[in-house]
């Protein structure tokens, strides 16, 4: 049985969104139609060049595991963006990136978890 690294509070939440930040970082370089190009290098064949923000978050993996949570979780929102709309998943990447930014700004000032999570949740659900 392997040992396991637990970790808290605000340790969490910082390496958390470090993570989301990288990968969010990575994608968002390709919004809108003066987005850049994005070089990926497969693990078989040559490098590939796109501007597909989807396909950058794909190939993100990083080796801090709970920046990989963070990354994986704001991968979730792109590909979930592509499977309800089909495009999108770029918007979608940054959202969740300003989401996660402003609230844990909102918890390091003090707000309760929980009360952001549903006032949150009613403001969406209002409009």
């Amino acid at each position: 049985m392997s040992a396991k690294n637990v970790t808290f509070a605000n340790d969490a939440r910082v390496k958390m969104l470090n993570g989301v930040n990288i990968l969010a970082n990575a994608v968002k370089v390709t919004l809108g139609p003066k987005g850049r190009n994005v070089v990926l290098d497969k693990m078989f064949g040559g490098p590939v060049i796109t501007k597909d923000g989807v396909s950058v978050a794909k190939e993100i993996e990083l080796e801090d595991k709970l920046e990989n949570v963070g990354a994986q979780i704001v991968k979730e929102v792109a590909s979930k963006a592509n499977d309800a709309a089909g495009d999108g998943t770029t918007t979608a990447t940054v959202l969740a990136q300003a989401i996660v930014n402003e609230g844990l700004k909102a918890v390091a000032a003090g707000m309760n978890l929980w009360i952001l999570s549903e006032e949150s949740k009613k403001r969406w659900w209002q409009q």
